[in-house]
C-alpha cells in the first residue's frame, strides 16, 4: 500500500501488463510517460492471477494490522481496459467483503470507456469512482489528453450523469508550454464550461490537482496553490464538495 494524496492508505490493484503502459489516453502529464516510450511485451494479468494476488495482500496486511483505506484500480494505464474488468470488479468486491470491510473500493479512470455498458455498470458497483474531465474543450483534449480512439467529449458528460451524483470527478489543472502551445487551463475561459458541466453531473465530490511528479513534457508547470484556490472557491459557490491537492 502507498499513502495517496487523495485516498489515504491505498493498495494498487494494477490490470495491465508490469512491463509497459496501455492506455486509451496518451496524456502530455502523465507520470507513466507516454504509450509509445512504455510498449509492453507481457499480457494482462488473468483474472485468476488478480484474485490469488490480492488475497495473499489482503491477508498478509491484515497479519501486520495494517488496514487499507482503500483498494485502488490504478496503475501505469487505464484500469477498464483489461478485457475482465467488470467480473475483477465483482471478485474485488467479494474479497474486499471478507478480509478488509472497512475499504472503500475506488477506481482511477479517464472515462474512455464509460460508453460501454459492462464497464458503466461495473463502475455503479464500487464506493468511489475517480473520472477524469480535465476539460469539456475538444482543442484541448487532442493536445494535452490525447485519446487513442474515438472519444466524443459530449457524449462522455451525458454518461457521467447517469451516474446521478454516484460520481467523483477528478480534473488536472496545469500551465506552461506543449509544442510551442499553451495548456493553460486554468483560466475562466476553461473552467467556466468545464463547471458548467460539472454542476449538471451533479458529482458527490470534485478533486482537482496539479502536477506533482516529473511529466513527459518537460515544459509543463504547476498551477498555482491560488489558482487552486480561486477555482476551489468557484465549485463550493455552486454548493458542490471540494479537495485540492497542491
Amino acid at each position: 500500500p502507498v499513502h495517496s494524496r487523495r485516498l489515504g492508505v491505498s493498495l494498487g490493484i494494477n490490470l495491465l501488463p508490469a512491463d509497459g503502459k496501455i492506455c486509451s489516453f496518451d496524456c502530455i502529464y502523465c507520470e507513466c510517460g507516454l504509450n509509445g516510450s512504455h510498449r509492453p511485451h507481457l499480457r494482462c494479468p488473468s483474472r485468476a492471477l488478480v484474485v490469488s494476488s490480492l488475497e495473499e495482500k489482503l491477508v498478509e496486511m491484515a497479519a501486520d494490522g495494517v488496514k487499507p483505506d482503500n483498494l485502488t484500480f490504478a496503475g501505469n494505464g487505464e484500469p477498464t481496459s483489461h478485457p475482465e474488468f467488470p467480473a475483477i470488479v465483482d471478485d474485488v468486491i467479494a474479497l474486499r467483503n471478507r478480509f478488509a470491510p472497512s475499504a472503500k473500493i475506488s477506481v482511477l479512470t479517464n472515462a474512455s470507456h464509460i460508453l460501454k455498458p459492462a464497464i458503466f455498470e461495473a463502475l455503479l458497483k464500487v464506493d468511489n469512482p475517480l473520472l477524469k474531465l480535465d476539460t469539456v474543450d475538444p482543442d484541448y483534449i487532442r493536445r494535452v489528453d490525447r485519446p487513442t480512439g474515438r472519444y466524443e467529449i459530449s457524449r462522455v458528460v451525458e454518461r457521467l450523469k447517469d451516474f446521478r451524483g454516484k460520481v467523483i470527478i477528478q480534473t488536472m489543472f496545469m500551465k506552461g508550454m506543449s509544442e510551442g502551445a499553451d495548456v493553460d487551463n486554468t483560466s475562466d475561459r476553461f473552467v467556466e464550461p468545464w463547471l458548467r458541466a460539472v454542476k449538471e453531473i451533479s458529482p458527490s465530490q470534485v478533486m482537482i490537482y496539479t502536477i506533482d511528479r516529473e511529466t513527459p513534457d518537460h515544459e509543463l508547470k504547476k498551477a498555482t496553490r491560488e489558482e487552486l484556490d480561486r477555482i476551489a472557491g468557484r465549485i463550493r459557490q455552486e454548493g458542490l464538495e471540494v479537495s485540492v491537492s497542491y
